[in-house]
């Protein structure tokens, strides 16, 4: 393949004016800057410098009080270079530009601990350094909306297609309706390289899965994942209404799942989950081993928001205990079954919310771990899993930040760095929303207790 010349796409592309450079925090969020388009030429030589704080700073964009990023280190910059994504063309509002992720190091050339694709990265190496390459697909829940931010409902389509008021699995009018909308979001995704495969009407109203092509390089599928849904955001305001990806935004319809099934291939191409059993190899049962072991400790990264509590509750088809079973959604890792060759794992716990670097960081390090120390799970789950002994996941923030804050595994899975200032990120966050007083509780209690 020939080498990118930043220099040639600019000539070729005179209608595109600027670019935007930038870094994805802990909280799945770009962070960059605009620049002229001619900028990019020196983008992809040197890279560009950025705060090394800017990957840890809240939901609202807010340094963290007491970082060791800021104040000690005087708020330094580390140079951010491109990524081997490379530059992404998009389209907003009918406007093309040039997107550019990068990826943080310091003055050394060492990657940055902070930044949550570099975290994704270094689990990558430790399969590479066991001759294994995981193969990754994700599939992404959302919700069309229309209203105000504070009286959000199901979308309103334009013309005469009305209002999505009804819960609706698997409905073809929906997808039939949404024809338009959804014509764009393949038009975009082919413009930025990637690849949806299926997309269904899910349970709720008004509410879309689009399951995107499994990927043999996990950064890829992590790119892919982050970058769609910006451009499902972005259509969607250019067809009049608004796309959330939020964990739970009605409180009485399905939530929005981040759903991640991974295999691996061994250096000649085989997928070492099957063995030509139906039960799959050994080496999957270690993995899922470690997926369950560090579960609990990495629940934060999975449901990293207030919000995502409200989809953490049994019996509403997110997973709460941490079990695992054969064709059991229930679980909150499932073993698909189907063709013995695709022999691959899906993990459930994921919100929509969650920063997909994260999560596949927070999976496939899990599995690695598991694999290392060839760890043995528990019996596999067969029924409603809602009703086994099982442990369950913190079913609210604070426990899930204590247990994430305190684990003495996931250390082995993702730098120590990180883990502190992300607990750090979620512990300000949750003193900001419980210094609100929220409307429906004046309604309660103001004058009844």
């Amino acid at each position: 393949m020939a080498q990118f010349n930043p220099q040639e796409w600019c000539n070729a592309n005179p209608d595109v004016t600027f670019a935007t450079i930038a870094v994805c925090d802990v909280n799945g969020v770009f962070r960059g800057k605009r620049v002229p388009v001619e900028n990019i030429v020196k983008v992809f030589n040197e890279g560009i410098r950025m705060p090394c704080s800017a990957c840890t700073v809240d939901i609202w964009g807010c340094d963290i009080e007491n970082s060791e990023l800021v104040f000690e280190t005087g708020d330094g910059d580390v140079i951010c270079s491109v990524t081997n994504r490379g530059l992404v063309t998009r389209q907003i509002a009918g406007q093309r530009s040039a997107f550019i992720p990068v990826t943080m190091f310091d003055a050394a050339g060492t990657p940055v601990a902070t930044d949550p694709r570099q975290a994704l990265s270094a689990v990558v190496d430790r399969f590479k350094s066991h001759g294994y390459t995981p193969v990754v697909a994700t599939e992404l829940e959302f919700y069309l909306v229309s209203g105000s931010e504070t009286e959000v409902a199901p979308a309103t389509l334009p013309g005469e297609a009305g209002p999505l008021e009804h819960d609706n699995v698997l409905s073809v009018a929906e997808l039939d309706k949404l024809q338009p909308f959804l014509d764009d979001i393949y038009a975009e995704s082919a413009r930025q390289g990637i690849v949806p495969d299926a997309t269904i009407s899910e349970s709720g109203a008004g509410q879309f899965e689009v399951n995107l092509m499994h990927s043999d390089d996990a950064l890829r599928a992590a790119d892919d994942a982050v970058l769609f849904k910006n451009l499902v955001r972005n259509t969607a305001r250019a067809h009049g209404f608004r796309a959330t990806f939020m964990a739970k935004p009605f409180g009485d319809k399905a939530g929005n799942g981040l759903h991640v099934h991974f295999s691996l291939l061994n250096e000649v191409g085989k997928n070492v989950f099957n063995d030509d059993t139906d039960e799959g190899s050994d080496l999957m049962r270690h993995a899922v081993a470690g997926l369950i072991a560090l579960m609990v400790d990495s629940a934060l990264i999975f449901a990293p928001h207030q919000n995502s509590y409200r989809r953490i509750r049994p019996n509403a088809h997110a997973p709460t205990a941490v079990a695992w079973g054969y064709e059991n959604r229930t679980c909150a890792v499932r073993i698909p079954g189907g063709n013995k060759a695709a022999r691959r794992i899906e993990h459930r716990v994921a919100g929509g919310d969650a920063n997909p670097y994260l999560v596949l960081a927070a999976i496939l390090g899990a599995a690695v771990y598991g694999i290392e120390n060839t760890l043995t799970p528990p019996a596999p789950t067969t029924g409603n899993a809602y009703e086994t002994d099982a442990a369950s996941l913190p079913l609210n923030w604070f426990n899930a930040i204590s247990a994430f804050e305190n684990s003495t595994l996931l250390p082995n899975v993702l730098d120590p760095q990180l883990i502190r200032l992300f607990a750090q990120t979620k512990k300000q966050e949750l003193s900001k929303f419980l210094s609100v007083v929220p409307s429906h509780e004046y309604t309660a209690y103001l004058e009844t207790v």
